[in-house]
């Protein structure tokens, strides 16, 4: 069995373990972030400028395909936003926010070194 080859643009991180973890949370919050001043009755709305176009938007998944995230992580918003449009039309960005939110909670876990399938099978068992 020969081992895999693995390419990666210059100036990829390679980081693995616990970094990554949390680099990930941070990327994912920052998303959040963008969005989260667009949600309810106060909510306001956003300007984004992609170089050709003006865009002015209230609507999380509107902002959302908009902006050109390139964390994979911070991707994963994305498509959870886009899946809720899809299935339901609404709470795009309460999806985000929601999702933020657990990941900013369990942060503190990861930072004390507890093992990320010990916390999804907690969460699991919480739903429960």
């Amino acid at each position: 069995m020969r081992p895999g080859i693995i390419l990666l643009r210059e100036g990829t991180d390679t980081s693995q373990g616990k970094p990554q973890l949390i680099s990930n949370i941070n990327a994912c919050c920052a998303v959040a972030e963008a969005v989260s001043s667009t949600l309810g009755p106060r909510g306001m709305d956003k300007l984004v400028f992609d170089g050709r176009k003006v865009t002015i938007s209230n609507d999380g998944a509107t902002i959302m395909k908009l902006l050109e995230i390139a964390h994979p992580a911070a991707k994963t918003l994305v498509d959870i936003s886009a899946s809720q449009d899809a299935e339901v039309g609404d709470g795009t960005t309460s999806v985000v926010l929601i999702a933020a939110e657990i990941l900013k909670q369990v942060k503190p876990f990861i930072e004390e070194g507890v093992h990320p399938q010990v916390l999804v099978k907690a969460m699991r068992d919480s739903c429960r």
